[in-house]
């Protein structure tokens, strides 16, 4: 009735659950050959209907509605080659909660092409997910992250399938401290954008290989241009961290003078190159405890450091 009086020409049809089979089906079909121009209905248009001439949605309190619910109601306009819109109306943003903002800006942002698995991404993440092994419908998920869970859930299967039993008591995963007093950094005069650097940070921080990192490497300069001295530091020290990882080694923390190698307790560093190089350079190399090892050499420079880091990280794993 609102709409009839603010539209008096407009010719509104009405659908929604309640109805009969019979009369929903001759209600749609009837929009379907525009014999009216206007709907108004409840979410039930969400399942599949598709109606190439209708090219505008607006949907009432869209914060009210679920990621998917919204992701599945924008996609019934633009079926055609019509430029179509999706108007979400909601009350003020103070009013809303802060799911819904979420909800919002997630569904403004996923416009290309595989939104979809970008949505279901984000839905788990902003009402978590049911118990993966169980029946209840919350779980843990919500209280990691979703990235945390699935990083937990594949080294455990990964454990099992090498044969070994995850040992719950002993930290997650051993993140090698590597600081070689070096700047080794993104500068924003390289790269100003506040989000793709914190993007670049993450992707190198999770590189597993050297591959991996030649890869982002060839992105970037492809994208911003020759990376300077600073960056090429990032790489080389994200590459020692991951041998240092692979090794077993705690901590690498090295000076222009000196620095120490910490060892873990599982460390697969050979022990008899350890006590070979003790014994070879006992000036330079030496024991503070069973797995402690302090190095005593001068390298001022930051690329020659990085160079003899590197070059001890191999020679202990021979």
């Amino acid at each position: 009735e609102k709409i009839r009086e603010l539209i008096p020409e407009a010719r509104v049809g009405l659908a929604h659950g309640q109805m009969r089979e019979r009369d929903l089906e001759a209600v749609m079909a009837e929009f379907y050959h525009r014999r009216f121009n206007i709907l108004v209905c409840t979410t039930i248009i969400e399942t599949g209907i598709d109606v190439p001439s209708a090219n505008t949605i607006i949907i009432e309190r869209a914060d009210k509605l679920g990621l998917a619910q919204l992701h599945q109601l924008r996609g019934r306009v633009g079926r055609s080659h019509h430029q179509a819109y999706a108007y979400l109306l909601t009350p003020p943003p103070a009013a809303l909660s802060a799911d819904a903002i979420k909800r919002l800006e997630v569904i403004s942002e996923a416009q290309h092409l595989g939104a979809g698995f970008t949505l279901a991404s984000n839905d788990l993440e902003i009402r978590g997910s049911g118990e993966l092994l169980g029946d209840e419908q919350s779980g843990h998920i919500q209280s990691i992250g979703y990235s945390l869970f699935m990083e937990m859930l594949d080294q455990t299967i990964a454990a099992i399938k090498a044969g070994k039993t995850p040992n719950l008591d002993q930290p997650f995963q051993l993140n090698s401290e590597v600081n070689l007093r070096v700047p080794a950094l993104i500068p924003q005069q390289y790269l100003n954008d506040v989000n793709e650097r914190l993007i670049f940070y993450k992707r190198i921080a999770n590189s597993k290989t050297e591959k991996d990192l030649e890869l982002i490497q060839v992105e970037m300069i492809d994208r911003f241009g020759l990376v300077p001295e600073q960056v090429s530091y990032l790489f080389k020290v994200t590459a020692i961290r991951q041998k240092a990882q692979l090794l077993g080694v705690n901590k690498v923390d090295f000076g222009p003078q000196s620095g120490v190698v910490e060892f873990a307790a599982d460390t697969r560093v050979n022990p008899l190159a350890l006590v070979k190089l003790v014994q070879r350079f006992p000036q330079q190399y030496k024991l503070l405890t069973a797995n402690r090892l302090k190095i005593t050499v001068e390298l001022k420079a930051a690329l020659p450091r990085i160079t003899f880091v590197d070059e001890l990280l191999d020679a202990l794993a021979a």
